[in-house]
């Protein structure tokens, strides 16, 4: 009895133990709009976080990607958002900073570990302040079903004669579609096309940067070549390519049906457990041989800290750690195509991630030209592009007048395109 006695209060005393320690705990969330990444945070990252820093416990709340921006403005609006944000890229972030709602990190420790332009798309215009940790960039160019290649004897293009020899012969044969992209989510025209390949017609940087100081002009001829060379795709794609949503291009190239998938690094992943056939990875292809090549290396993803946070000594914690080479590592290999922006050099084990990733040492990197002040106003540039992209692909509209409209909503609010 005395025995019994004994393991009861022992187990009491653990039990309390237990308690006292959870009862001390701070729960700090993460608001995002990655709900695919649900099973990585809650698997892999977050554990990795919670066992070296006890008395912090995390928890990762996503969003549906397409109600994130609505969805979170509401719940900061009403001060029912999370911790920490996941950052969008650029203005649609400063626009949350300038109204007091991100935290100003720039003094953050991790700071250190990035470079003045990995931190750009999260800094105030004149670089002063930083409100969000970098945490990855993406990386557009083209995916292809290496078993369709070998049957076709196709090579790899490296120019654009190439590419579209390439498409021919795929269209000639018949078994498969040559590309798996549609028009009717507009953003996939732009970014997995227009954004694409143009970097190659504006020199990357060189052109984006003269149109936010007003030196070029979108109907200048490297945008309208750009143009001119999407409007080729439509014979190409799928036979209703127009009502052919972003998931149904997925599907389509990852169930064989299609030789090519005009991408971004972020399919990566999924795409790695939907196709059972291998896959590779080229550039986009450059206009002449031999000239420089230009890829979109996108700075995409930061996290923020909520300005209205009720435990903003834990939730710094967690982000020095988002901004550490532990972090960088984990983070780049769970999903690998989100590529880390530290300063420390990240070894990868995906190796079409390593594909995408190699094309840095030979190509000059840019960002999407419309993501960093351009879109401020309206008519809404980054909109408008990519509604001209997919009408450029439909043949509904030249490539001449989509430039001349672009140019006109430009000019008619923004003052350097006056």
């Amino acid at each position: 009895m005395k025995l019994k006695l004994g393991m009861a209060l022992m187990a009491t005393t653990i039990l309390g133990s237990a308690f006292a320690a959870t009862a001390e705990d701070v729960t700090i969330t993460i608001e995002s709009w990655r709900s695919e990444d649900l099973s990585i945070w809650q698997d892999k990252i977050i554990p990795a976080f919670e066992a070296t820093h006890p008395g912090i416990k995390v928890k990762f709340t996503p969003t549906a990607p397409a109600e994130y921006n609505a969805a979170l403005n509401s719940k900061l609006e009403g001060g029912l958002a999370g911790d920490m944000i996941t950052c969008r890229p650029f203005d649609q972030s400063l626009l949350i900073f300038e109204k007091g709602q991100l935290a100003d990190l720039t003094d953050l420790e991790a700071m250190k570990n990035f470079a003045a332009v990995a931190k750009s798309a999260w800094s105030t215009d004149d670089g002063s302040q930083t409100f969000c940790v970098p945490m990855a960039s993406v990386i557009h160019g083209f995916i292809y079903n290496k078993d369709a290649f070998k049957e076709l004897g196709l090579e790899v293009p490296q120019t654009e004669d190439e590419f579209f020899a390439v498409l021919d012969k795929i269209k000639a044969d018949g078994t498969y579609i040559p590309m798996a992209m549609g028009t009717h989510d507009e953003w996939e025209a732009n970014t997995m096309g227009y954004y694409n390949i143009g970097s190659n017609y504006w020199k990357g940087e060189e052109g984006r940067l003269a149109i936010i100081n007003g030196t070029q002009k979108l109907t200048d001829k490297p945008w309208v070549d750009a143009f001119k060379s999407l409007a080729k795709w439509g014979a190409y794609l799928g036979d209703g390519y127009e009502a052919q949503t972003y998931p149904d291009s997925q599907n389509l190239f990852t169930l064989g049906r299609a030789a090519i998938y005009p991408a971004g690094s972020w399919e990566i992943s999924g795409f790695n457990t939907q196709a059972d056939f291998e896959m590779g990875a080229f550039k986009p292809p450059v206009p002449v041989a031999g000239n420089d090549c230009y890829i979109s290396d996108h700075t995409d993803i930061g996290m923020g800290m909520n300005a209205a946070s009720k435990h903003p000594e834990e939730t710094k914690a967690f982000l020095n750690w988002v901004g550490s080479p532990e972090f960088a590592s984990l983070y780049s290999n769970a999903l690998p195509g989100f590529f880390s922006l530290s300063n420390e050099p990240v070894t990868l084990e995906d190796p079409l991630a390593q594909e995408f990733v190699s094309w840095r040492k030979d190509c000059h990197s840019t960002i999407r030209p419309t993501y960093q002040i351009l879109s401020r106003g309206t008519p809404n540039l980054e909109t408008e592009m990519g509604n001209a992209s997919a009408n450029v692909i439909k043949g509904t509209e030249t490539p001449e007048a989509a430039a001349e409209r672009l140019q006109k909503g430009l000019a008619s609010w923004y003052a350097p395109q006056q």
